[in-house]
């Protein structure tokens, strides 16, 4: 799988976990140079609280693009250390 943003591939990855949908690489396999923290966070029942970054691609800033959750609750622990995207991130 591949996380790509404005032509460029930011994560690359064949061991992905698929939850709700959103494919969570490993967050060694997402490019740090295409990641930027943000201060947004949001709340989910069953998963804990989700962190979030800003996707860069030549200089240009995709806000909140990307999520982790840092400490997930014991139901999502396949997700700790995994990143997911959205906002015009095409997974594929």
């Amino acid at each position: 799988m591949q996380a790509i943003w404005r032509g460029v591939v930011v994560a690359t990855s064949d061991d992905t976990v698929v939850v709700e949908r959103n494919h969570y690489f490993p967050r060694d396999t997402v490019a740090d140079a295409h990641l930027q923290p943000s201060d947004h966070t949001s709340v989910c029942p069953w998963k804990g609280t989700a962190s979030y970054f800003h996707v860069v691609v030549n200089g240009e800033l995709n806000r909140d693009a990307a999520w982790t959750y840092l400490q997930p609750k014991p139901a999502a622990a396949e997700i700790q250390g995994r990143v997911a995207f959205w906002r015009g991130v095409q997974v594929r």
